[in-house]
């Protein structure tokens, strides 16, 4: 098989990761004859690896969607909620919230890992869902701004006194860092619960 055959390797090699362990190959192995018999013939190379990478977006985004608006919900409640409600102790929501959002990457993680039974499909698709619900949370937050009431400057004042506009704006990608070690410990868990359960049956 020739190189201009072949789609890019790490599209393909995140395909694989995204995907049902039992799915893997069958679904793979599909996209790629498709992908030789079909799509490089009539589109040529370049055009071709750029169809191949939307199909695995595709596969990537029906996995994690989920989970990232699930995380972007959450921040964005928090947001409206310090917005509507300020007050001068915030200890308890961001206690809450923390613990929120930690469950949500933990849980992402462990559910990608057990079903590729991969620990860097746990890592790598919680980095991608807290990255997808950054851009859902940074939209959410600019069309409550746009849409939010605020002739008397309240809405400023709440603003400045939960964090700034900085922290709305900046935060969600911060939680990339997070994503990436919650992301590694659940994805180590998740993978090692399938084998053990493989292993005791």
């Amino acid at each position: 098989m020739s190189r201009a055959e072949m789609p890019p390797g790490w599209a393909e090699s995140l395909l694989r990761l995204v995907l049902k362990e039992n799915d893997r190959e069958t679904v793979s192995g599909d996209l790629l004859e498709e992908y030789r018999e079909t799509i490089v013939p009539r589109r040529g190379r370049r055009s071709s690896h750029l169809w191949y990478i939307r199909q695995t977006a595709g596969f990537v985004l029906r996995a994690v969607w989920p989970w990232a608006l699930l995380f972007s919900g959450q921040f964005l409640a928090r947001t409206a909620y310090d917005w509507a409600v300020p007050t001068h102790d915030y200890h308890v929501r961001a206690e809450f919230s923390t613990e929120f959002g930690v469950t949500t990457l933990l849980v992402t993680a462990l559910w990608m890992s057990w079903r590729s039974g991969s620990v860097v499909a746990g890592t790598l698709m919680t980095a991608i869902a807290s990255q997808l619900a950054a851009i859902v949370s940074v939209s959410g937050a600019s069309l409550m701004l746009a849409l939010w009431p605020d002739p008397a400057g309240h809405l400023r004042q709440a603003i400045a006194e939960s964090g700034g506009i900085e922290e709305v704006y900046l935060l969600p990608f911060m939680m990339i860092v997070p994503a990436l070690i919650i992301g590694t410990v659940g994805g180590a868990i998740g993978s090692l619960s399938r084998r053990l359960l493989r292993f005791g049956s």
